[in-house]
């Protein structure tokens, strides 16, 4: 009967008796008469039709209708049937509820579903109208209430000779309630639920409503003494533990709320071949043999927070239990003792172990094995404090040692290298410092104390020290020092208060080298230094005192040779005579001479090269500066390795990035007092590069090759590990002078860089499509059956095939007689270059792409100058551009045009596809943008939209950015990438 919500209603709540589900409540809408009277005219209430009704709805009202929603007879079909499209409602309930072959498991998770709710229902019932549902479903037939306090229970136990009598009696208001073979009901089990006399009651104490159907009809239970301890176990136990009104006679009930003793246990998880037979290096001794066979562990070890209670068993924090109840008996008496729990205490523990990381969850947690002992030896004085008792439980009779783990290191400067002395302490144990660095830098973590006892060196140590540790040098006599090129790494371990550091002050303020003494310039030096040049010149005399090797890495263009000849000016002013050795690609010689007659018209410059060069190391004396060139160093490497020059200087040091090239090797040959490198790009393809330079002017400074990969090379580019990012930065910083021109140069013109987006036309997107679903197929399988490692390769080669499909696909097929979107756009932009009188640099990585738009400008005969790997005459094609006003466009391949071009004349730069490397684009455009420039120099990008170009762009900024120079290049980009990057690339 529909109930109108525009006239006057009321919500009301009405209780039936379902056949098998027990009693439940339904929500009604009741129509009010015109006296205000509830009528028979009602509407069932479902959350699906409240909002009709919600005028006369608060926020109880809205959760009872959801809770209601819930026990009704289709929600349970809905939640517990597994196969409820070819089952119905009824015969879901007959089957279960069969009273011959019932489903017991599937009943009891249905009344533990309708408990819960039900006691959320009850007490939302306060203040609302309540009914008791009629037998033919009026919703209104008999008004019920709900006591307006708890009610209290009493359990009586009376033990006598031959039994204990057992009943409850009901207090309400402080009157006897009589509720035996008065028709009560028990409405809900958990908590108790009671109606009696049309009133509804429920109960102070959370009372299992099992507890009472047998006294709805029955005076008292009888408990025979044949019976009895079972009964008080399995019954009484649980009851004293819920309840403290209980009259006993006959036994006693102990009430305590002792103070609990806090327990950490620690259990180790062994696992199948955890161990492996190997010799520990500490505490090996004829008494401790199981040094010689005990070995690192990598199992897990478990943590449980426990508590003991006097007079009560021990309990685990996720017990639920707030009373603990323990039945005594002695001959023919009992004697309970109902112990109370200090949860409130529990809970702070609980509170300052999980504050102090560890991250226990219900009391209960697994950590790795040295993660484990070193919170443990990290924490000791807060477990003393708190009280804390720590019992290990382990397979073996293998104890660990938990305490106080230190170490202090001193470092004091000597004439030409740091002592250190140190202090390792483990609880009273004093561990000679030599035998921790063996095993840290053997990664090894346990060694046996003299007590028996396995300690474990804390994991900081090897993050904080081993560099300390492994470039440190160890005498015959046992002492250990580091070299004084150390010195910004143990000035900032002294800072992050790791160690403590006596040392110069003026060597201390070399890490920021704005602060370094002013030197006067050389009086024969016939230049003029800008002030960032100045410091310049500052920072490598500095240098030069200390014996220290440097890398002036500025920017092209802000005048490294300059800065550089006015140190050797002053090597000559101060009586300096041995020469010094300049080393430089071919094409730098020409430059390097006239630059060095126009500033320094005092010193005696020798050009070593040429096949009539005279091949003499006792030629060398005579001069001051010789200049010569990589491939004359691989030839006449004898020879040079005779001589011991003043300075032996690199420029383009990139040259030697690779360690095991020739070059690398022969230059690390040739003897120099001093040493420096030159370069825009101090790494252009890994970090490795950045080794194998330090390593030249500060032979040691980063380790051998072995352990600068494996503690930086392999965490910077394949984990983008910021940690070791920021330690080799801080070792390196003293001797990298790195300035870019918007730091220094303010008078240069703007630059303007755009990126234009080009899209692919039909034809070029139909073949870049099927490539890519090509690749994407075949690396993905790839990728699945042979794993990442052995797919960067086909990965690779997939990523460039799309790449050249982006600009062009003749790129790839010269049979394609189609164009390109991003050609139609440069050839676009590039006409209106030319038609405004502007010069532009063209730059590609692929001499494909620049042949295609060379053909264009030859069908137009325009006219332009052209360099790439095989260009001889790279001198004439740089004039032509730079002095033929007719010649508006220079096509250069990206790696060609990279050093050694000065191409002022330009004013626009496109850059035809994007480079893996920003830092070599950036050397590229700042063919134009340099010193000498008088316009504003537009920079345009282009890039193909919707294509893996794009893509590539945003994986570099934003997994690939390691910091400063470090950049990468296409082989560890594609080892960086990611199953789901790569997905995200061939999408």
């Amino acid at each position: 009967m529909k109930v109108s919500p525009t006239k006057p209603f009321q919500i009301v709540y009405s209780l039936f008796q379902h056949e098998f589900l027990g009693y439940l409540f339904e929500s009604f809408a009741v129509q009010l008469d015109d006296h205000g009277r509830l009528s028979l005219q009602s509407q069932n209430i479902s959350f699906k039709n409240a909002n009709e009704f919600s005028d006369r709805m608060d926020e109880a009202d809205w959760r009872l209708v959801k809770l209601i929603d819930e026990i009704q007879q289709d929600a349970v079909f809905k939640h517990f049937s597994t196969n409820n499209k070819k089952q119905t409602v009824s015969d879901f309930f007959i089957k279960i509820y069969d009273p011959n072959k019932p489903d017991k498991p599937l009943q009891e998770q249905i009344s533990h579903y309708l408990e819960r709710r039900m006691s959320e229902i009850i007490p939302l019932l306060s203040n609302k109208p309540i009914f008791e549902m009629g037998s033919d479903g009026e919703a209104t037939y008999r008004r019920l209430a709900m006591a307006d306090e708890p009610a209290s229970i009493w359990f009586h136990f009376h033990r006598n000779q031959e039994a204990t009598h057992y009943f409850p009696t009901i207090l309400f208001k402080g009157q006897k309630l009589d509720f035996q073979y008065k028709n009560a009901i028990v409405m809900s089990n958990e908590p108790a639920c009671l109606l009696l006399n049309r009133v509804l009651y429920t109960f102070k104490q959370s009372i299992d409503g099992n507890k009472l159907k047998p006294f709805l009809n029955k005076n008292h239970i009888v408990v025979p003494r044949s019976v009895e301890e079972t009964y008080f176990n399995k019954f009484l136990k649980p009851l004293i533990s819920h309840s403290e009104d209980i009259y006993a006679e006959g036994f006693e009930i102990i009430k305590q709320t002792p103070k609990p003793e806090t327990i950490l246990v620690i259990r180790e998880l062994l696992q199948e071949n955890a161990r492996v037979a190997a010799p520990l290096l500490v505490g090996q001794t004829d008494e401790n043999p199981a040094a010689e066979v005990r070995t690192e562990n990598n199992t897990n070890i478990s943590f449980e927070l426990q508590f003991e209670y006097t007079g009560a068993e021990t309990v685990k924090l996720n017990n639920s239990q707030d009373v603990l109840v323990t039945m005594q008996k002695e001959g023919d008496s009992y004697t309970f003792v109902r112990t109370q729990r200090d949860t409130a205490k529990e809970k702070n523990i609980l509170k300052i172990l999980q504050e102090n990381g560890l991250k226990l969850h219900a009391g209960q947690v697994v950590m790795p094995h040295f993660e484990a002992l070193e919170w443990l030896g990290r924490h000791a004085d807060l477990l003393a404090e708190n009280a804390v008792r720590v019992e290990q439980q382990t397979v073996s009779d293998v104890k660990y040692f938990i305490g106080h783990t230190s170490i202090s290191l001193d470092v004091r400067e000597n004439s030409d290298w740091f002592d250190i002395y140190a202090n390792v302490q483990f609880g009273e144990y004093t561990i000679p410092f030599l035998k921790i660095r063996q095993l840290i830098l053997q990664n090894k973590r346990e060694f046996l104390l003299p007590n028996g006892e396995i300690a474990v060196i804390p994991e900081a140590w090897f993050t904080e020290y081993s560099e300390l540790f492994a470039l440190a040098n160890t005498s015959d006599t046992g002492e250990v020092n580091i070299t004084k090129a150390h010195f910004a790494m143990l000035n900032t371990m002294h800072d992050q208060e790791l160690l403590s550091v006596k040392m110069n002050e003026k060597l201390e303020r070399l890490r920021d080298f704005s602060s370094i003494e002013s030197y006067p310039l050389p009086k024969a030096f016939k230049g003029v230094l800008r002030p960032y040049q100045k410091a310049g010149y500052d920072w490598m005399r500095f240098l030069n005192q200390y014996k220290l090797g440097g890398c002036l890495a500025d920017d092209m263009g802000l005048g490294k040779t300059v800065q550089t000849l006015a140190l050797l000016q002053s090597q000559k002013d101060e009586g300096i005579k041995r020469a010094s050795l300049l080393v430089m690609p071919t094409s730098l010689v020409y430059n390097w001479e006239m630059e060095a007659k126009k500033f320094t018209t005092g010193l005696k410059i020798l050009n070593y090269t040429g096949a009539d060069r005279e091949k003499s190391s006792e030629f060398f004396s005579y001069f001051d500066i010789i200049i010569t060139s990589y491939g004359i160093v691989r030839l006449d490497l004898d020879v040079l390795k005779q001589y011991q020059f003043n300075y032996l200087i690199l420029d383009e040091s990139q040259a030697i990035k690779n360690p095991s090239s020739h070059i690398a090797r022969a230059v690390t040959q040739i003897g120099a007092i001093h040493r420096l490198i030159l370069t825009g790009t101090p790494l252009e393809n890994s970090t490795l590069d950045l080794w194998s330079q330090m390593n030249f002017i500060n032979e040691g400074l980063l380790g051998t090759q072995t352990y600068f990969r494996n503690e930086f090379q392999t965490p910077i580019e394949r984990k983008n590990d910021e940690t070791r990012l920021h330690k080799l930065h801080a070792i390196i910083k003293p001797f990298i002078l790195r300035r870019h021109k918007s730091q220094v140069a303010k008078e240069l013109p703007e630059k303007v860089e755009n990126i234009h987006y080009s899209r692919m036309n039909a034809e070029q997107e139909t073949e870049y499509e099927e490539a890519k679903s090509y690749f994407r197929n075949k690396i993905l399988e790839h990728i699945e059956q042979k794993g990442m490692a052995q797919s960067q390769i086909l990965l690779l080669q997939g990523l460039t095939q799309l790449r050249q499909l982006a600009n062009h696909p003749r790129m790839v097929n010269e049979e394609y007689k189609g164009s390109s979107g991003k050609m139609e756009d440069i050839v676009h932009k590039l006409d209106n270059v030319i038609r405004e009188n502007h010069k532009v640099l063209i730059f590609s990585q692929f001499v494909k792409h620049l042949s295609i738009l060379r053909e264009y400008l030859e069908h137009f005969k325009l006219n332009y100058a052209y360099l790439d790997g095989s260009t001889r005459d790279r001198q004439e094609q740089v004039n032509l551009f730079q002095k033929n006003a007719d010649c508006q466009v220079f096509l250069i391949s990206l790696k060609a045009g990279g050093v050694g071009l000065n191409l002022t004349a330009a004013d626009y730069v496109f850059i035809l596809d994007p480079w893996w490397n920003p830092a070599v684009e950036a050397q590229a455009i700042d063919r134009a943008h340099r010193i000498g420039q008088d316009k504003t120099v537009f920079v345009y990008k282009f890039i193909s939209k919707d294509s893996v170009e794009e893509k590539i762009l945003a994986l570099q900024q934003n997994k690939l950015k390691l910091a400063g120079d470090l950049i990468v290049t296409e082989e560890n980009f594609v080892k960086a990438l990611s199953k789901d990057d790569i997905v995200e690339l061939l999408a």
